[in-house]
């Protein structure tokens, strides 16, 4: 690190805070569970803001336990509304239709994807283990999430939708499994105007 960055560099814990963008960082400790939504902390989150929401919530990848509304899973032994691909489910809808928001609880490396597909008996290609798995999805959110909509994602990372697809992080939980497990990070994150036409649309103050 040069001189120049090891000055520009925050030392204050005032300065760290004003770096974190109004940020509202926690980390808890939860036993582990295979079903996301079942871990205490991330459903307490889940719960709470979906009862701040009136809209629509939807779910790609429900997994049997999802408090979506509209839900999907490609697994036909799960219970859930559609059984489709996860991208060909976000493709069903019009944009700005999702006006709640939407729970991401996808696979989170490319070994799980394998896995999960392979599961169900689905040939396993090469770009399904990219990272444009994860960006065609999260381009798709982008497409039909309204402004003011939330999404909640769960990874490994706290990448989320990201800003540079029209979100901006509020929230993120990092929940600690114990011994030698991946800690699971959930972000949420609020849509900003997603178009022109919903920014004319906004009242002047004028």
């Amino acid at each position: 690190m040069s001189k120049k960055e090891l000055e520009d560099t925050p030392t204050s814990r005032e300065e760290i805070i004003r770096c974190q963008e109004d940020i509202t960082f926690d980390r808890v400790w939860s036993m582990p569970t295979k079903n996301t939504f079942e871990i205490d902390a991330i459903h307490d989150l889940i719960v709470f803001e979906i009862s701040q929401s009136e809209g629509i919530w939807i779910d790609p990848f429900s997994g049997g336990t999802s408090y979506a509304d509209i839900t999907n899973d490609l697994n036909p032994d799960i219970n859930s509304d559609k059984t489709l691909k996860a991208i060909e489910f976000l493709r069903q809808f019009d944009d700005n239709e999702v006006d709640g928001g939407v729970l991401f609880d996808p696979p989170y490396s490319a070994r799980q994807v394998a896995e999960c597909y392979d599961y169900i008996g689905f040939d396993v290609t090469k770009q399904m283990t990219q990272t444009t798995f994860w960006s065609n999805l999260k381009n798709e959110i982008e497409r039909i999430c309204a402004s003011g909509s939330t999404v909640i994602s769960c990874s490994w990372n706290s990448n989320g939708i990201g800003k540079g697809n029209g979100f901006k992080k509020e929230h993120i939980l990092i929940v600690a499994h114990g011994a030698w497990h991946n800690d699971t990070i959930v972000t949420v994150e609020k849509r900003v105007v997603s178009n022109l036409s919903e920014y004319d649309s906004t009242p002047s103050k004028s």
